[in-house]
């Protein structure tokens, strides 16, 4: 059988039960793509099903799990991930001007990123690095994620403990609207992007003028170079 089906998770689930869970989800909130949010489901559904299992500890699992990946990932981000592209960002289209764009925007939408990629499959993996490489500020970060892995957990996982084993191939209805609401929002946020970039990246040198330098942010921060 496939190592991340539905199957074998299932026997992930009964083998280590909330452990299982909870590294899943952190090694997929750190940037491996593993079902994470496929684990949380059959780890709620097994809970409603078998008496060795409780809901609230699946849902802690989980969102334990994706508090400490997202954290790792934003170390990961923040401590290589910028000086990365400031060396090699020319080479993948990444320049000075758009790096710069890309710390106003988390400067100013940062939370918004952090909170409502927990609900959408690729930033879900991504977000965290994203935040740590643009150089969120620390406390914001930690209040956005924390904030958003436990809405994450909590709707999936009372969702498909609720349906029980439906929910093996259809999600919580609040879960869905939550999802399909932050992808809509990112397409559009994407496309505005495209449409106004040069309007953008000028707004960000009047924010952030001069050279790429280190970033101050709400509440005292101060992001290193």
């Amino acid at each position: 059988m496939p190592w991340f089906s539905a199957e074998h998770l299932h026997q992930l689930m009964t083998t280590y039960g909330y452990a299982a869970v909870g590294v899943v989800v952190a090694l997929e909130s750190m940037g491996l793509p593993l079902p994470g949010e496929t684990i949380l489901i059959i780890g709620a559904v097994y809970a409603s099903t078998q008496h060795d299992l409780s809901i609230w500890g699946v849902i802690a699992s989980a969102a334990a799990g994706g508090i400490v990946g997202d954290n790792i990932g934003y170390w990961v981000g923040r401590t290589f991930g910028y000086s990365l592209l400031l060396r090699y960002g020319q080479y993948i289209g990444l320049s000075d001007a758009k790096i710069k764009l890309g710390q106003y925007l988390f400067l100013r939408h940062g939370a918004k990123v952090v909170f409502f990629g927990r609900f959408i499959a690729v930033l879900r993996i991504l977000a965290a690095f994203l935040a740590g490489v643009n150089r969120m500020g620390c406390r914001a970060f930690l209040a956005a994620n924390a904030a958003g892995c436990i809405s994450w957990a909590s709707l999936y996982g009372l969702g498909a403990y609720s349906f029980g084993a439906a929910l093996f191939h259809t999600r919580a209805p609040i879960g869905i609207g939550l999802s399909i609401f932050a992808g809509v929002s990112v397409l559009l946020a994407l496309l505005y992007m495209r449409s106004h970039e040069s309007e953008l990246q000028k707004e960000a040198e009047i924010a952030l003028p001069g050279p790429l330098q280190r970033v101050r942010w709400p509440g005292g921060s101060t992001a290193r170079s």
